[in-house]
């Protein structure tokens, strides 16, 4: 099995219960403290909107969103901000959630969802005017690579926005490397490596924010709201489907908070 279709069955087998919990975006959560009442669905929105704002999008614009998930950022964008998304995945269930989600939510002309590996896409250079990867970056077996192709697709003037996990200690590396096996991480970059690799590619970066302690640091707080809707999940997915989700969590939760940052990184194609 290619790392691709390895990558596609983790995300078939594990976006259900994920699209279910935090309404069709499997990516990190935003709380300020532990004190915010937001909702699990809500703080994944929240975080959706803080990455997704950093783009500046405007009517008309098309929009590459490189490991779209479910749809759910791809359908809000489209509908938000009238851009046209092309969503990429190597999950076949996410590119069908996709779709129903778009059509539901009446934005299906503005939007496609594709089978896409983002090593070697298949566009035109020069086809958008921006790129999103909304935590799908730490799947890439090349960083340098998937970089330079959202370079060559962007149009001069284009912008990319990335969101991912970076590694800010380096002490304990055992539960670090737990974490990396679990999420099946290519690299696990410092924030000062990722923006290297974002201006080695050729690209100007505009902004990056450190927002770690309000992701990964708020882990307990997921797992006390994630366990609310224990029953509900199980009801739908099964025992066994929800008890495997669980145990893949210990790996995902095996960092203290201070070993694991979450970093939102703007750049742009000079031109």
């Amino acid at each position: 099995m290619s790392i691709s279709e390895e990558i596609g069955k983790h995300y078939d087998e594990r976006s259900p219960i994920g699209d279910e919990l935090r309404d069709g975006q499997i990516h990190m959560w935003y709380w300020f403290d532990r004190d915010d009442d937001a909702t699990l669905p809500e703080a994944v929105h929240r975080m959706s909107r803080k990455v997704t704002d950093t783009l500046g999008l405007r009517p008309g614009e098309k929009l590459l969103d490189a490991g779209c998930g479910p749809g759910e950022t791809a359908v809000y964008l489209a509908g938000e901000f009238g851009v046209e998304v092309t969503g990429i995945t190597l999950s076949a269930y996410e590119i069908a959630q996709g779709g129903k989600r778009a059509e539901a939510a009446g934005v299906a002309g503005r939007t496609r969802f594709e089978y896409g590996d983002f090593t070697a896409l298949s566009y035109a250079d020069n086809s958008f005017d921006a790129v999103l990867a909304l935590e799908s970056l730490q799947n890439a077996p090349d960083l340098a690579t998937v970089l330079g192709e959202f370079f060559r697709v962007l149009r001069p003037g284009g912008r990319l926005t990335f969101s991912d996990f970076s590694l800010e200690s380096d002490r304990d590396p055992a539960r670090v490397a737990k974490f990396v096996e679990t999420l099946k991480l290519g690299a696990l970059p410092t924030l000062p490596e990722w923006l290297d690799l974002t201006r080695a590619a050729g690209f100007a970066v505009e902004e990056y924010t450190q927002c770690g302690p309000r992701a990964f640091g708020m882990k307990t707080k997921y797992l006390e709201t994630a366990m609310r809707s224990r029953d509900e999940i199980t009801a739908k997915f099964g025992e066994a489907a929800v008890g495997e989700f669980s145990r893949n969590h210990l790996g995902f939760f095996a960092p203290r908070k201070d070993q694991i940052g979450y970093v939102i990184v703007s750049a742009r194609k000079p031109g």
